[in-house]
């Protein structure tokens, strides 16, 4: 694409711009009933969890990267053109279940007569039955029957939105805008699609792999770009294998595609280890950090590396070792594994749940990861890389670490 306006041909590329989300009122709008609906195990102290996003977006800006705001984007691309927001709010409503009927009717006049960024900020905090006047003895048949009056939300709010790397992920000049597994999150990745497509930055300027409208779940976290050339996708709680290969047939088929080759990583289907980059990502040009609980006793497991095939088809060779495996797509004769809490039967699963292993590279060697993770962090220093912490004892709880709440939008070329 000429003039892109998305540029990630690896992981570990000096970092240049990045998407986040500062949270919000959304995580205070958690309670004990709705935390496993909303995907989370805890509720952060909203206050240290915002000095917290603050320390981790000044430690990127120090280091000489953009800081954008996918609430800030999404609000100047809705104020582009009043169709433009009018087509948002009546997709967003539909999406949730308010298609037509009175609380559709209710809830479109609230978050109109609301100016843009009120209402980007309270579509992500979630509206409240008793914000709207909404009588619920003239309340349809058809709205009553998709509700429950006992919930105090009619919209529920987006907590996990501070992680931005989910709804979308960037490759190369491009992105895969995602249909997420959970309902809590699917409403995310609306706002990237109005982003990419009305914003002035972005429309016209980036390739869209694939859309959020498919019926199989992928999700950012899943999504590595090893280098020009390869991705890695973790087969997962959130991502299957027919997104996969879906999105492997996209890309070996664009002409505006350069990548050639899919490794897919299958890791245990569970919270623990939603994503591949809670157990796996890249840090250097040889150098991974990894979770040794992936793995079986015998340091197996599966993973298939897809390739172009004849006719468009997928071609597609099954593997057990990681470290070999990697060693082939990446042309590498050395590789340098990094174990999670130094592989520690105690330590490395401890670290794991607060995210040791999700690092964000943000140039070759030089990463940004959790300062509650000491013994990980201790490895990656004993490998040589320079480690810049940040503090987290709030924003952990969300179960996501640096790399979860970062989507890069450009990188230099390796």
């Amino acid at each position: 694409m000429d003039n892109p306006a998305i540029n990630v041909n690896s992981e570990i590329g000096k970092l240049k711009t990045v998407l986040l989300k500062r949270p919000g009122a959304e995580v205070e709008n958690i309670t004990p009933d709705t935390m496993e609906r909303l995907l989370f195990d805890d509720i952060p102290f909203l206050k240290i969890a915002q000095k917290e996003h603050d320390y981790f977006a000044e430690t990127l800006r120090k280091n000489g990267v953009e800081t954008l705001y996918i609430d800030d984007l999404a609000v100047e691309a809705l104020s582009e053109d009043d169709d433009i927001k009018e087509k948002f709010l009546e997709q967003y409503l539909d999406e949730h279940g308010y298609g037509s009927g009175t609380t559709h009717d209710v809830l479109h006049e609230y978050l109109t007569d609301l100016e843009t960024k009120d209402m980007v900020e309270k579509l992500y905090s979630g509206v409240r039955r008793n914000e709207v006047d909404l009588d619920v003895k003239h309340e349809s048949l058809h709205d009553l029957a998709g509700s429950d009056a006992s919930d105090p939300f009619l919209l529920d709010p987006l907590p996990n939105a501070y992680f931005t790397r989910d709804p979308q992920a960037s490759i190369g000049s491009g992105i895969t805008i995602n249909r997420m597994t959970f309902a809590a999150r699917r409403p995310e990745s609306l706002f990237t699609e109005f982003v990419m497509k009305y914003h002035p930055r972005f429309a016209g300027k980036v390739d869209i792999w694939r859309s959020r409208n498919h019926t199989t779940r992928i999700e950012g976290g899943d999504e590595l770009v090893l280098n020009d050339h390869v991705l890695a996708i973790g087969v997962s709680q959130r991502t299957s294998s027919k997104s996969v290969e879906g999105l492997a047939k996209e890309l070996f088929t664009n002409k505006d595609s350069h990548f050639d080759t899919v490794v897919a990583i299958e890791i245990p289907h569970n919270h623990a280890m939603m994503h591949l980059d809670t157990v796996f990502t890249m840090v250097n040009t040889d150098q991974f950090t990894v979770f040794p609980g992936i793995m079986d006793e015998a340091g197996k497991m599966n993973i298939f590396v897809l390739t172009p095939g004849d006719n468009g088809e997928v071609r597609m060779e099954h593997h057990t070792d990681l470290g070999e495996t990697l060693k082939q797509v990446l042309h590498l004769s050395e590789l340098d594994l990094i174990l999670t809490g130094n592989g520690d039967d105690i330590v490395a699963p401890r670290e794991q749940w607060n995210d040791g292993s999700n690092t964000l590279t943000i140039a070759p060697g030089e990463v940004v990861t959790y300062n509650r993770n000491y013994v990980s962090n201790e490895m990656l220093r004993k490998h040589d890389i320079l480690v810049h912490e940040v503090i987290s004892s709030e924003l952990s709880r969300g179960r996501g670490g640096p790399r979860c709440m970062s989507q890069p939008l450009w990188r230099e070329d390796l």
